[in-house]
């Protein structure tokens, strides 16, 4: 009898600023290539049900796992180790396993928080995984698994890194079919992810990208993407997808053989991506138009000078200007994601910034306060400079201080944030001025401007 693994999406907690649900890739690999070597295989995707701690432990009791893996992020790593011990609670026998980006430098804490919890699984866990699984299936120990963190006779044992995966296109595709699609759709579209690359070549101080899958691009090829893409569209009736890399122009020959591949095989659907403004130029991002995209979400992050040196940014305001102008030149929509309070960050540098995307006239805008993630430079900062207020990473959603700036309160820096987006989506004629470019954009930013009108109108009147 073959190992059965259940895979699980934890539920965000409750009250805090969640994402719209989409197949997490993670989770989707490991399924693909555990489906590959003839494992049993399904999914509980809380975010995607709506499941509640309960309705997880109804769910997993009517399966019989023999392994049961847990995704999480920073804000989802308190649920996951809920999730953990729910299962062991039904299925005592059941070797649990928890990985992501959060645990693959909280590991040992995990472990120590949690007895349920049997395994970590650091970085990247496609492998890492179908040798658990190997091992479970043969009944040997799991003690020694390259890439792994877990207990042996009470004491937490940390094996060393699981080397990369150097042939991206070996990987089968994520195995879509497991999830709910239908609980997927966002104003009747099902918008499916994709991720063409893994690793970055740069070093954000904020970011976890680089620390979880290393310092070098590592890339698919353009045809393994774009097969992956025909797939998509045969199988699903796929038609709208969104590029998940971090930067998906680091290595702009690629990116406009993708776009050219897209083309060839007449391919007519809709696609945005996210890249570094100064990895594009006028003739990739027409390139890029051409082959289906419409929008691009760029990396602005501050509009002051020294706030971008401190985060290790690594560009300038003039590039990002120049950016932006050739993305509206071609005809792309253009959305800026920034980041505020990061140390050092004052009134003065945020109110910077705040005017320079008034100046660059973005079509659409993410103001996110800077959260120290575990695996971080910044992290690492805050707690050596003892300005951490809090552990609860059920707070860390990017819309809450955790940490102390000095310059300004949290409740100061919080206000900050809500009148930066107040002054963006409530411009008069804002909404019309992207009306008509496509239902579920126009529909998403109808309801992002009646929710900042309400608040608005709270905080005129004295809530806060």
């Amino acid at each position: 009898m073959k190992t059965h693994v259940t895979l699980v999406n934890p539920p965000y907690p409750s009250g805090s600023h969640q994402h719209p649900p989409f197949t997490p890739l993670g989770l989707g690999y490991l399924a693909a290539v555990l489906e590959r070597a003839q494992y049993k295989v399904d999914v509980i995707d809380c975010q995607a049900l709506c499941l509640t701690y309960e309705g997880f432990r109804s769910e997993i009791a009517k399966r019989q796992p023999d392994i049961v893996g847990i995704t999480s992020t920073t804000l989802t790593y308190k649920s996951g180790l809920q999730i953990a011990k729910i299962a062991k609670e039904v299925h005592p026998n059941c070797l649990t396993a928890m990985g992501g980006s959060h645990v693959s430098f909280w590991d040992k804490e995990a472990l120590q928080e949690c007895p349920q919890l049997d395994v970590i699984v650091r970085k990247e866990g496609e492998n890492t995984m179908l040798e658990l699984a190997e091992r479970v299936e043969a009944g040997r120990d799991y003690y020694d698994v390259l890439g792994t963190t877990c207990r042996k006779n009470g004491k937490i044992v940390k094996n060393a890194d699981r080397p990369y995966i150097e042939n991206l296109d070996a990987l089968p595709f994520p195995a879509h079919h497991l999830w709910p699609l239908e609980r997927l759709r966002k104003h009747g579209t099902v918008i499916f992810p994709l991720v063409t690359s893994r690793g970055c070549v740069y070093w954000c101080d904020f970011c976890t990208a680089v620390r979880m899958f290393g310092r070098r691009y590592r890339m698919r090829s353009p045809k393994n993407v774009v097969d992956e893409i025909e797939y998509l569209h045969r199988k699903f009736g796929a038609y709208q997808f969104t590029f998940y890399d971090d930067a998906f122009t680091v290595d702009q020959e690629r990116a406009a053989e993708i776009c050219r591949e897209i083309k060839r095989r007449g391919l007519k659907i809709k696609w945005d991506c996210e890249t570094r403004v100064d990895m594009v130029t006028k003739d990739l991002l027409r390139t890029m138009k051409e082959a289906g995209c419409f929008a691009v979400w760029l990396g602005v992050e501050s509009g002051s000078q020294p706030v971008l040196d401190a985060m290790r940014k690594g560009i300038t305001p003039a590039q990002t200007i120049k950016a932006f102008r050739w993305a509206k030149e071609v005809g792309l929509m253009t959305v800026a994601n920034v980041i505020l309070g990061f140390p050092g960050e004052t009134r003065e540098t945020i109110w910077e910034t705040i005017r320079f995307i008034e100046r660059l006239k973005p079509d659409d805008i993410g103001y996110y306060i800077a959260t120290p993630y575990p695996g971080t430079p910044l992290y690492e900062k805050v707690v050596k400079e003892g300005l951490l207020l809090t552990n609860d990473f059920n707070k860390f959603d990017t819309a809450t201080p955790v940490f102390k700036m000095g310059t300004m309160t949290g409740e100061e820096l919080r206000e900050l944030r809500e009148l930066a987006f107040q002054r963006f989506y409530l411009r008069p004629g804002y909404f019309f001025s992207i009306f008509g470019r496509g239902r579920f954009w126009s529909f998403s930013i109808l309801r992002t401007i009646l929710a900042h009108f309400r608040r608005a109108v709270m905080f005129r009147l004295g809530f806060k």
